[in-house]
């Protein structure tokens, strides 16, 4: 499992890099691994509003459905309109080309509460 230590992450298993006041969100590697081969991402529209915990996307794999949870609040600034055809980045390239949405940050809180590399490792291995 990789864990890049320049991100922070959430109990949710997505991972967020803060660029300026933005904030690039994606799942990480092991939730890309357990969820298995990725056939379908449903993306948000430009423009949403969403708050932290609040729904963002939807993942569809062999194996399960599964929701995509805003880790910050913030309105949405662009999407990964790749995964809609090549929906398999991100289980190839989580990290990088698998990112799935990018908010710009409403709050002042922003990845505070958020997991670091560390923390997020021992999370999943417990």
């Amino acid at each position: 499992m990789d864990f890049p230590a320049e991100l922070k992450y959430s109990k949710e298993h997505e991972w967020v890099r803060t660029e300026g006041d933005e904030a690039v969100i994606g799942i990480t590697d092991f939730a890309q691994d357990a969820l298995g081969d990725v056939v379908y991402v449903a993306l948000v529209a430009i423009g949403t509003e969403v708050e932290v915990d609040g729904n963002c996307g939807e993942i569809e794999s062999t194996k399960s459905v599964s929701e995509l949870y805003a880790p910050v609040s913030g309105t949405v600034v662009a999407v990964n309109d790749a995964l809609v055809s090549n929906p398999e980045l991100l289980n190839t390239d989580p990290y990088g080309d698998g990112w799935i949405v990018r908010l710009r940050i409403n709050s002042s809180v922003g990845t505070d509460a958020l997991m670091d590399a560390d923390q997020y490792r021992g999370f999943v291995e417990a």
